[in-house]
């Protein structure tokens, strides 16, 4: 394997020109283009870290020891989720010494110059690369947001990379960086879906559950999408796309930035064209449920991507008036909750009796009743990875679904949309 070629002030970072931090953060940057075959590095604009999820002792040596070496991000950089909610410090069961760690490695970020936004969906709180940017993201679903979504471009960066590539303003010139990887080499054709059913929410984790299915980490461009097709909905997509696969990027023809047409998503290929069938979505949709109805609900979690504002207006909008009789969990960035504050949303949903967790989510630390049973959500994130993560059976609905089960304490659910 070739050395990547460096430019003088990336040498410069390498031995030590800025500092300790940024010396070891170089290396590991110019490691892992080694093992990729990256001929080059890439200059970027902003950074994502997901490493600042507590998982064990090591991830937290780490973040410190840069932290504690100097290091400074050298681009705006924000902070996926942690293992607590610092807002609301009683939602997370913990012991000492993990409730310890967890807050140690989120403020070693916090001291390295990164934004404490802690969301797995920074899109949602003012960090929107735009088209052609380059940058290192972290997170699945933010991933593919904002490759897809922005049109920024990112690989998948994980724990600690992403947080190297932070603090050097570099990362490999490989893969989604780059013109040809962007490409779509497969097109799915969502003509024959009836247009009732592609405007409906609950519709969108179902098509990125069969897209990660079927197409692991290739990029695919839909065409006969809406047109109108929200960022919400396209969130959903990537976000399960990228759970049930390894999706970074998919095209919406007509919709997402480097696809107003098919032959631009394509670079004038041809590709094969895959018709998407009631059959194929009724399989993911399947998929997506582990628990049978009959079975009963015995949490609710929504939030996964984080809830944006708009989700919560919606949410409140259910709710207003009523009470759950169920556990019912909101996750969402704090500044997102801090809007919906300031909006008078945040009254409906806590008079309702909803939990709201920002910081985390109920999938990745226990947060959810110990007694366990089935959780039903809307999100495609949620159901793929709620059953090994929690222990709990999931069942898939709308947000409809979800409030009215929660509100009757009973299950409900309306599947006749997907009867075609």
């Amino acid at each position: 394997m070739a050395d990547p070629h460096l430019t003088p002030d990336e040498r410069a970072l390498l031995t030590g020109a800025k500092g300790e931090a940024a010396a070891l953060a170089m290396r590991i940057v110019t490691d892992a283009a080694r093992l990729l075959g990256a001929s080059r590095l890439v200059e970027i604009v902003s950074a994502h870290i997901d490493g600042c999820l507590y998982h064990g002792d090591g991830g937290v040596e780490f973040a410190e020891r840069l932290a504690d070496a100097g290091g400074r991000v050298a681009v705006p950089t924000t902070l996926n989720v942690g293992a607590l909610d610092l807002l609301h410090p009683d939602r997370v069961r913990a012991d000492a010494h993990a409730t310890t760690m967890a807050r140690r490695q989120m403020e070693a970020y916090v001291r390295m110059g990164a934004e404490p936004t802690f969301t797995c969906a920074p899109y949602q709180v003012g960090h929107e690369p735009g088209p052609g940017d380059q940058v290192a993201w972290g997170e699945s679903n933010a991933i593919a947001f904002v490759n897809s979504v922005l049109g920024a471009r990112t690989e998948r960066y994980g724990d600690f990379l992403d947080a190297c590539c932070a603090l050097t303003g570099r990362a490999p010139y490989h893969g989604l960086h780059t013109d040809e990887a962007r490409r779509a080499v497969a097109v799915v054709d969502a003509s024959g879906v009836p247009d009732t059913l592609k405007g409906r929410d609950v519709f969108y984790p179902v098509l990125g559950t069969w897209l990660g299915l079927e197409f692991g980490d290739a990029v695919v461009a839909f065409k006969g999408l809406p047109a109108d097709a929200t960022r919400d909905q396209l969130k959903a997509l990537g976000a399960a796309a990228a759970s049930t696969g390894a999706v970074g990027l998919f095209h919406v023809v007509g919709v997402t930035p480097e696809a107003p047409t098919l032959e631009e998503a394509t670079g004038g290929a041809d590709v094969n064209v895959t018709t998407l069938t009631a059959g194929a979505l009724r399989g993911a949709l399947d998929r997506l449920s582990t628990a049978d109805a009959a079975s009963g609900v015995d949490a609710v979690a929504v939030g996964s991507p984080h809830f944006s504002l708009e989700e919560i207006r919606r949410l409140a909008a259910l709710v207003r008036g009523r009470r759950v009789r169920l556990p019912f969990y909101v996750c969402t960035a704090r500044a997102t909750w801090a809007e919906a504050e300031r909006a008078r949303l945040a009254e409906a949903l806590e008079d309702a009796g909803i939990t709201v967790v920002t910081d985390t989510c109920v999938v990745v630390t226990p947060i959810l009743p110990e007694a366990g049973g089935v959780l039903m959500t809307n999100s495609g994130k949620f159901a793929h990875y709620g059953p090994a993560n929690t222990g709990y059976a999931v069942l898939y609905g709308s947000l409809e679904d979800c409030v009215e089960t929660a509100v009757s304490g009973r299950v409900v659910r309306d599947e006749g949309m997907w009867r075609w």
